[in-house]
């Protein structure tokens, strides 16, 4: 079975750090979030990729074909104008032919979940991985309706939330038949002006499909700088060692868990941690502290400079 990940989203959320970079590529201890994703998928078998890029993602290319230590077969398609996800899959599906799981470059689930989906697909004709979530951000998603088997029955795409169907929410990771493609080519803008996958899958229910929703209560979503200094620092917390160069400056000193990645430039006499991660090719000046923080590439830390709690990008 292959997996499509649709990784062309420039995250304009993640505004300044994705000035340099797409979404996907934004650093985790010192791995692209994609390369994270994709790890998920790998660990439960799924290791034949369609990975959805933006225009001149050379980066991407570059990691996948020269530097992930994960054994992958990836086919790359281009989307050259970013028209939402059901025209990112529309792109890809000349090379899917069968079955096959679609995720999102920014999102983590545990691999058990993974596990579970899979079986749950291939027992039915699709699944769906489903999270509860407060009323308030139902809107934001797309509920659906369930019978008593966890079989859907409706799914809607950010709906007002009187016309909510529930608070139980589809995620970004799909089991789906190849039928879904052939539908998805025959919907209609909806009021959004945009061609929407829920509305596919809404049409393969109706004709007959039985699709399961599997439900998890844990997920990790990088929308914002903040979401990516939280997963930075849960990957840190739960990392058995933090990583840290051999050689450090006169003076400084090292409050672990930290993450430094090859190529950083220390300072003399500064405090590191806890709870820091900085990325190849940032620049620290002398007398730093930094606590809570990520420093990304190219960043540049003027000597004295005190920083907590932030995600700091190169000017």
């Amino acid at each position: 079975m292959k997996a499509v990940i649709l990784a062309a989203g420039r995250g304009t959320r993640l505004v300044p750090v994705t000035d340099d970079r797409s979404k996907a590529m934004v650093p985790v201890l010192g791995r692209p979030l994609v390369d994270r994703v994709v790890e998920m998928l790998a660990e439960n078998g799924l290791r034949d990729l369609v990975m959805v890029i933006g225009p001149d993602d050379d980066e991407i290319q570059h990691h996948f074909t020269a530097v992930t230590g994960l054994d992958l077969s990836v086919e790359f398609v281009v989307q050259e104008e970013r028209l939402g996800m059901a025209h990112a899959l529309g792109l890809a599906a000349p090379l899917i032919d069968g079955p096959f799981v679609l995720s999102a470059c920014d999102s983590l689930k545990p691999v058990e979940h993974v596990e579970a989906l899979l079986h749950a697909g291939l027992r039915a004709d699709g699944a769906l991985s489903l999270m509860d979530v407060p009323l308030e951000r139902v809107c934001l998603a797309a509920p659906v309706e369930m019978d008593e088997d966890c079989a859907i029955r409706r799914i809607v795409e950010k709906p007002r939330p009187e016309d909510a169907p529930s608070n139980t929410v589809s995620l970004p990771l799909y089991v789906l038949p190849h039928r879904v493609l052939d539908l998805l080519a025959e919907q209609a803008p909806s009021a959004r002006g945009e061609y929407e996958l829920q509305d596919a899958i809404q049409a393969l229910i109706d004709e007959g499909s039985r699709i399961i929703g599997v439900k998890t209560d844990q997920r990790l979503q990088v929308s914002t700088p903040e979401d990516l200094l939280d997963l930075n620092l849960r990957f840190l917390d739960e990392s058995p060692v933090g990583r840290v160069r051999e050689t450090i400056p006169d003076g400084t000193i090292i409050q672990g868990p930290v993450w430094i990645d090859d190529g950083v430039i220390l300072g003399s006499n500064c405090r590191i941690g806890p709870d820091v991660v900085l990325e190849r090719g940032c620049v620290l000046g002398s007398g730093v502290q930094i606590a809570h923080s990520m420093i990304l590439r190219d960043a540049l830390v003027p000597d004295g400079l005190t920083i907590e709690g932030q995600v700091v990008t190169a000017e």
